[in-house]
């Protein structure tokens, strides 16, 4: 299938979130608590009206995802970009072409495309700042065949959701970036 008719297959905002059963509360309200810089606007304003759209690789379970999805809605509204939501355990044909690192089903990945169905950016699935943040939350970790592993992955787990949820500086990272993917056409 070519991209736009990805595009097409894909869920409106409205229909994904009708269909969310985990992280529906904590995406929204991210989404309704974060706004774009006066600096973040002025970088999209190239952006603005080109017709180009979004397909969204994602699902509901995912903390990146309850992350970055309502930043890319503040930037989509900004700009006129359509999104759509493809989920990728559904769609692992789509998936498997934007593997991160070449192996990882890593989401959520964004597909920038413009009118004609062009390929224009990729991003995802965290900013630079949260990637580290995350590296060195899973250095912590004792080894996986440890006893105490999967309590202090969890605890891990819900120490990185509540940042994600709280820190606003860690929502302009992620702005930050999917704009230098747009920008830069990467």
């Amino acid at each position: 299938m070519k991209l736009l008719d990805w595009f097409a297959k894909g869920l409106s905002l409205q229909d994904y979130i009708e269909v969310m059963k985990v992280n529906k509360e904590e995406m929204t309200g991210i989404y309704n608590r974060f706004s774009l810089s006066s600096e973040e606007k002025e970088r999209l304003a190239d952006f603005k009206d080109t017709g180009m759209k979004v397909i969204a690789l994602t699902e509901d379970w995912c903390g990146d995802a309850m992350l970055n999805n309502p930043i890319l809605l503040k930037i989509a509204e900004e700009t006129g970009m359509e999104v759509r939501f493809v989920l990728r355990d559904q769609n692992l044909e789509l998936m498997d072409q934007y593997l991160t690192n070449g192996t990882s089903r890593a989401i959520p990945i964004y597909i920038f495309i413009d009118k004609a169905g062009k390929e224009k950016a990729v991003w995802g699935p965290r900013a630079k700042q949260v990637q580290e943040m995350v590296d060195n939350e899973r250095s912590k970790l004792p080894a996986q065949d440890a006893e105490d592993f999967k309590d202090k992955q969890m605890s891990m787990y819900r120490r990185l959701t509540a940042s994600y949820q709280e820190d606003s500086k860690i929502w302009h990272f992620v702005a930050d970036s999917i704009i230098d993917a747009i920008v830069l056409g990467k």
